[in-house]
Formats: structure tokens, C-alpha cells, sequence
């Protein structure tokens, strides 16, 4: 295959876009691979396309070579199996909803899980026709509040997915197993580093779940690490509670003025002054905060949910959405504490929550729903406020003074607290490293929740209809283009591992020298006739610089230089490395007789087995 830099549907920038705000997005769309058509939504040239197509290759021969077929259904679908499981409105506005002429309700899928359950049911009906797994690779449509980062948080994406049917547990744990297995195959033959951590399954349900996370600086999810071997994404960080403490000997609660202390170091400080205790001082850990937060339900309705929690922590709303979905939660505004007089703005007191505030006289809580963080467990003392200006209440116990987790099922305990370097991991092994990533993976054991919506049974060996239990597999195919490009790059452009490039040798023939461009010409047309891909930069009126940066940018893995050293009967063979990577092979010179052979030994080196 030769493709040549004088016909390529192909123009570089120099500048770059203003909407750029990581490497891949500037990249990408500097050395023509996509151009941005809408917010979150690009068009994909040639050589993007080429990667993106090699991608999908590598993901097509590992999902088949692990048992998988592949179908593909469409990208409009109706609302009717959306809303049979629910999904219609969990969705909220993270869909793009539309109407036909007639007036039908349909969706841009987001996601597949209907059309694969309803799809099985349709044409199978014994345990005889299990294990099954179906996968496609397809584009997918969510409409993102704030599209980022270019092909890593769009608002159009190509994503695998894929689904395993079995008869029963057992059989969803080897599938599971299997999916897990491939999908390190997947990433080890792209080149891209990759964690498998913990993650929370949210609206998607199901008993377990794992994400595939590319380790970078710029990723949208934190996850954590300890010496022992945890890891997890935050939002699935559990906070061990400390065990019950007696408070039999505890004074009683106590209201004191805190005058001018409506935040948390404002009160430690006058909690030491006027307060003082012998064993040491008071910290922002000994303090109850309580943060009033918005629950916004996908319909819309707007509920005010308070978290109490230690104060020197703050809450983490993406952790907290973990523990709501669908709903979504964001900070309460100056008119959803109108709406509730009695939360004094700086001195919210957990007397005024819950069922801790009584009820009406029908039986109806008065409080705001209070959730409770797991460190503020039974015999725990506080300082919160007391739901005057100015004052706070010291030596409140929990499970004595108010309701803690367990004590009249009034409240409950949430994992909304930010999640620190130093904590200790949930299994004890050691103190938790936090670190960044872009999610490229996500495995879900589903279980029964769709199978068990719309009808997907089977009859087992003994005649008996079964629901059939489900897994759930996807790789976001354009986001690990993404990840590839903000991994393998420099300031000067794109450095791409050959099993993905969109050639793997660019011959570049400089000057005027009509013998130079013969020689290169022969070098490109010998090396594709032997099937190598080759890149050939023929522009007659280009200047080698521009030729150089073009090169540089394109990221091409073998640079192959036809110029001043033609009279002397050699070319330069340039590897394009990150110029970071200081282990990188340097630039060599070759005879032209010899540069054929030579390339395609560099390039065997490159590929993998």
C-alpha cells in the first residue's frame, strides 16, 4: 500500500486549535487525523481513519479468537425497550431523545443491552444454545453536559461491546473470566499500558465490575493503589467504620455560642480558645459538617439531600453519584436553602435532619434526607452546629444524640468523602497512592436485571424456564485511539507503535533533484510491493523543513530521509520516538541498495509477533 503526501486527503496545521486541551485533541486535529464538525463530535480523515481501523482490527481478532460473533445493530432505536428496563428515564437528558414523522419516540443508543437481550430471546430458547457472547463495534451517542478533550469525552464515540449469556452463575463467572483475559490481550497488543481496578457498577447494575484505566496526568478518573495490590477507582473506595465506642461515660450534649464561626477553621479556632481540653487540641476532625447538596432525579425533580461527614474532608460529588445513579447530584443554590429556613447557613446541626427533626401530624418526616459518612459511627462525639447563628453543639454522641448508621433506620451511611493519599486501603494493605487515568475498558457481571425486564428465559435440563444471567464488555475504540496519541507523543507530534500507524515507513524525498525523487520513488514502491505500508512525502515544491515537521507530526513509525546523502550512495533511516524516550535506536545511515532489506528488518523489530 502507498499512499503519496501530493493526492492525500491530508493538510497539517502549524497552530494549534483553540478548543485543544490535551496533547491528543491538539495532535490529532494539527496533523490532520480528525476535524471537529461540533462540539464533542469529529469527522475522521484518512489517516484516522487507517488507525481507527487497526484498532478495530486488533479488537475484532482477539474478541473472535476468544469465542465472541459479531452483529451490528442500529444506532436508532425505538423508547420501547428502553423504558421497559427503566432506562428511558435514567437517562435523564444523557440521551438524545427524537421523533419520527408519525410522532414515535426513538433514541440515539448510548448503549446496547436491550437490542442484545431482546435479540437472544428472539432466536433462542434452550440452555443447549449456552454460553453465548455477541459483541459489535459500533458508534454510540450520549449527549455530555461539557464535551472535553477531543476524541476522549465526545458526544459521538465508536465503542465495542459485547455480551455473554449463560445458563447460570457459574457459567457467568468463566465468561466473565474469559472477557477479562481477552481484553489484556487486547491492550498488551495495542501498547497501552493499562490498571484493572474496582469500580462501582452504577446504573448499569450487576454484582461486580471492573474498569480498564490507561494511566496519564490528564485523565478523567482518579484511582487508587496500595503496596499490597488494591486497587479500585475512588467512586468504589469503601471507608471501613470504626467499631462501636461505648459512650456510657459521655457528658452530655451541650450547646455553646461560637460567635463569627461559620466555617470549619473559624470554629477549631474558637473551639480552642474558649474550649480548651487537657489531652489536645481540637482539629477540624473532630468537627461534624454538614454540606447541603441538590439530588436531581433523571425526571428532573430536585430534592435537597444533606451529607454529614468529619470536617476536614470535603465531599466528592462523582463518589456520591456513584451512590445515588441515576440521579445526579450538584451543590445546593441560594434558592434551594430558601426553600428550607431552618438550615442556618455555617451552623446546620443534624437536629434539623432526618428523622432526627420528628415528623408531621401524619406521620411525614419534617428534615432534609441525611446520609452520614461511614467514620461517624456509634459512640463518636462531635461538634456540629446547633441550627442557631453563632453557636454550635459540643459532645454530641452518635447513635445517642442523633441517628447514625443502623440506629432506627433513619439514616444511612454513603461513600461521598473524598478519598486522600495516606488513607489506609479497605482490605489493610497498606497506606492508598492516588493516581489519574482515562477509562479504555469497562466489564460488568450484569446478572439478571435486563434478561428478567424483557422476558430472556431459556429452559434448563429439566424442562424449567430459567432467566438467563448476562455480562457486559465495552472498549471505547476511539477513546484508546485517544489514549494511544496523549501516550505515545512529543512536543513535535505523534509517535504512534507501528501495529497501529497509519503507514509504517514515511519516505520523504528533499530538494529539487529529480534523481533524489527517482531514488526515493523505487525505495516506496519496492518496500509496498512487499507489502509494507509506506507513506511516501513526493511533494515536488515543499521545503525539508516542512517536510521534517510534517513527518515529525504524522508520527509515521520508520522515517526513511532521501536527499544530500543520495551522492554518496546512502539515505537516513529515522525510528520517530517520543524524544523523551532516551532508549530509543538513533538514526542510522544505509546504502540505498540496502535500504529495502534494512527497513523491513527495523520493521519486524517494531511489530509485534
Amino acid at each position: 500500500m502507498l499512499l503519496r503526501m501530493s493526492s492525500l486527503f491530508v493538510r497539517t496545521l502549524r497552530e494549534d486549535p483553540a478548543d485543544a486541551e490535551v496533547d491528543s485533541h491538539r495532535l490529532l486535529v494539527r496533523a490532520g487525523y480528525i476535524r471537529r464538525a461540533a462540539p464533542g463530535i469529529y469527522t475522521w480523515l484518512p489517516l484516522g481513519l487507517r488507525v481507527l481501523r487497526k484498532v478495530e482490527a486488533v479488537v475484532r481478532e482477539e474478541m473472535d479468537a476468544a469465542g465472541a460473533q459479531e452483529v451490528h445493530f442500529p444506532a436508532l432505536l425505538p423508547k420501547e425497550p428502553y423504558e421497559v428496563t427503566g432506562r428511558w428515564t435514567e437517562y435523564g437528558p444523557n440521551i438524545f431523545r427524537l421523533k419520527d414523522r408519525k410522532g414515535g419516540d426513538y433514541l440515539l443508543a448510548p448503549t446496547h443491552e436491550e437490542l442484545f437481550t431482546l435479540l437472544v430471546k428472539d432466536l433462542y430458547s434452550s440452555y443447549k444454545d449456552l454460553p453465548l457472547s455477541l459483541y459489535q463495534i459500533q458508534t454510540k451517542y450520549r449527549d455530555e453536559v461539557r464535551p472535553r478533550a477531543g476524541l476522549i469525552r465526545g458526544r459521538e464515540f465508536v465503542m465495542k461491546d459485547a455480551y455473554s449469556f449463560d445458563i447460570d452463575d457459574a457459567g457467568l463467572e468463566a465468561s466473565y473470566q474469559i472477557q477479562r483475559d481477552t481484553y489484556r490481550r487486547i491492550f498488551e497488543r495495542l501498547g497501552l499500558e493499562y490498571v484493572i481496578v474496582a469500580a462501582t457498577s452504577g446504573a448499569m447494575g450487576g454484582s461486580r465490575s471492573e474498569e480498564f484505566l490507561t494511566p496519564t496526568p490528564i485523565g478523567e478518573d482518579t484511582y487508587v493503589r496500595s503496596a499490597g495490590g488494591y486497587t479500585a477507582n475512588v467512586e468504589a473506595v469503601t471507608t471501613p467504620s470504626p467499631a462501636p465506642i461505648d459512650f456510657a461515660d459521655a457528658p452530655a450534649a451541650h450547646v455553646e455560642d461560637t460567635p463569627d464561626t461559620p466555617t470549619i477553621d473559624t470554629l477549631v479556632a474558637v473551639a480552642n480558645e474558649r474550649f480548651g481540653r487537657p489531652d489536645r487540641a481540637w482539629t477540624a476532625a473532630d468537627t461534624l459538617k454538614n454540606v447541603v447538596l441538590a439530588l436531581v432525579q433523571p425526571s428532573g425533580a430536585r430534592e435537597l439531600l444533606v451529607v454529614g461527614l468529619p470536617g476536614d474532608r470535603e465531599v466528592d460529588l462523582k463518589r456520591l453519584e456513584a451512590s445515588l445513579a441515576p440521579a445526579e447530584v450538584e451543590t445546593a443554590t441560594a434558592a434551594d436553602l430558601a426553600t428550607r429556613p431552618e438550615l442556618v447557613k455555617g451552623y446546620i446541626g443534624s437536629a434539623a435532619l432526618g428523622e432526627n427533626a420528628g415528623t408531621d401530624a401524619k406521620g411525614a418526616p419534617l428534615g432534609v434526607r441525611y446520609l452520614l459518612d461511614p467514620r461517624i459511627s456509634i459512640g463518636t462525639r462531635w461538634i456540629t452546629g446547633a441550627n442557631e447563628p453563632g453557636r454550635h453543639v459540643f459532645d454530641l454522641v452518635a447513635g445517642r444524640d442523633f441517628l447514625a448508621a443502623g440506629q432506627g433506620g433513619a439514616a444511612n451511611t454513603v461513600e461521598a468523602a473524598e478519598v486522600r493519599a495516606g488513607d489506609e486501603a479497605p482490605d489493610g494493605s497498606g497506606p492508598l497512592e492516588l493516581a489519574r487515568g482515562i477509562e479504555i475498558g469497562h466489564i460488568f457481571a450484569l446478572g439478571r436485571k435486563y434478561a428478567k425486564a424483557l422476558g430472556l428465559t431459556v429452559l434448563d435440563k429439566n424442562g424449567k424456564a430459567t432467566v438467563v444471567t448476562m455480562g457486559s464488555y465495552g472498549i471505547g475504540v476511539s477513546r484508546v485511539l485517544a489514549a494511544l496519541a496523549e501516550a505515545h507523543h512529543d512536543d513535535a507530534g505523534l509517535a504512534w507503535p507501528a501495529q497501529v500507524a497509519p503507514a509504517h515507513v514515511h519516505v520523504v524525498a528533499t530538494g529539487k533533484d529529480p534523481a533524489v525523487f527517482e531514488a526515493a520513488e523505487s525505495i516506496a514502491t519496492t518496500l509496498s510491493s512487499r507489502g509494507i505500508e509506506v507513506l511516501f512525502d513526493d511533494r515536488p515544491k515543499v521545503s525539508p523543513g516542512v517536510k521534517f515537521a510534517d513527518a515529525e507530526l504524522l508520527g509515521v513509525p520508520l522515517v526513511v530521509v532521501v536527499g544530500r546523502g543520495l551522492a554518496d550512495g546512502v539515505v537516513e533511516v529515522r525510528p520517530r520516538v517520543a524524544s523523551a524516550d532516551a532508549d530509543a535506536p538513533q538514526a542510522e545511515q544505509v546504502p540505498v541498495a540496502d535500504a529495502p532489506d534494512r527497513i523491513a528488518e527495523l520493521l519486524d523489530a517494531l511489530l509485534p509477533s
